[in-house]
């Protein structure tokens, strides 16, 4: 297993050179620094990021902000970083969106803030950067911590330091992770929310709880009430099956015999319960009808 390549200090948070990079510090330290960094780079230097925890760009959006560069520019410089081996290339770390509407728009250059940086680091500050404003998706966010987790050694404890998020935020939506493609599918979709998602995380059956809360339009409340009657339901047919000692399977195999016919016995609790017989023909059916009655075949 290779070593990460970032190891991440708990007690660091990317604070003021984080906030300095994406223009949310205005000291004046952070400012002349920006300026400085400042560079107006040919567009066809710039490359997407293989590893933006964003995937998904509405095309509705990129086509409103080329509408808006066209009139304005760009108002917030892209952050990039140099390509080792490669000759005027620059990865994206945090601007993908503006990247796209400026090609869009026609626009030949754009502003940018050139950085040198290693593969943790830059997706930290993508990950920081989209979640500070609100563009990923669910399930972009946990793939984006499941990047710095899995590819960079980071705890949990360490990731919630550097994005800002408390640790049961970051647990919460890696675990989104862990539901079954078809309910991933409608997360990504919007016809379920992270909300009903994490409803579904422990059921026993989150497919069809998710088909039913699109199909019924519920609410996340709605949802909770749903998954908490399936998981009542389950527990009473575990109870069910695990009350059936011995000794009502041995009377369930000596009423077999005695009848002739399949006999089922399903306890609902100590004094309750379901007894069943099963018949195949109409002949069963009769000769079961005439014994219960006592009545002699024939």
């Amino acid at each position: 297993m290779s070593m990460p390549q970032h190891q991440p200090d708990p007690r660091r948070r990317l604070g003021r050179g984080l906030a300095a990079l994406i223009g949310d510090d205005t000291t004046e330290e952070a400012v002349v620094e920006e300026t400085r960094s400042l560079r107006q780079l040919p567009i066809e230097f710039i490359r997407r990021n293989p590893r933006n925890p964003r995937r998904d760009f509405r095309e509705e959006d990129i086509a409103e902000l080329a509408a808006s560069i066209r009139e304005r520019g760009i108002l917030q410089p892209l952050i990039v970083r140099p390509v080792e081996d490669e000759q005027n290339v620059y990865e994206i770390v945090a601007g993908e969106r503006r990247w796209r509407a400026a090609q869009a728009a026609g626009v030949h250059s754009v502003p940018v803030i050139i950085r040198t940086m290693g593969d943790a680091e830059a997706l930290e500050i993508a990950l920081v950067e989209n979640i500070q404003r609100s563009d990923l998706s669910p399930l972009e966010e946990a793939e984006g911590y499941h990047q710095l987790i899995d590819r960079f050694g980071y705890t949990q404890q360490q990731l919630s330091e550097v994005i800002g998020k408390s640790r049961s935020h970051v647990a919460n939506t890696l675990r989104l992770l862990n539901l079954p493609a078809e309910v991933r599918d409608h997360l990504a979709a919007g016809r379920i929310t992270a909300g009903h998602a994490r409803t579904l995380i422990a059921a026993d059956n989150p497919v069809v709880l998710a088909e039913q809360i699109v199909a019924k339009g519920l609410s996340v409340r709605e949802a909770e009430r749903l998954a908490k009657d399936a998981a009542t339901d389950s527990r009473t047919k575990r109870h069910a099956s695990a009350s059936k000692d011995a000794d009502v399977r041995a009377l369930e195999a000596s009423l077999t015999e005695a009848l002739g016919l399949k006999v089922t016995i399903a306890p609902r609790s100590t004094e309750a319960g379901e007894l069943r017989i099963s018949y195949a023909s109409v002949e069963q059916f009769d000769h079961v009808c005439r014994r219960l009655l006592g009545r002699s075949p024939g």
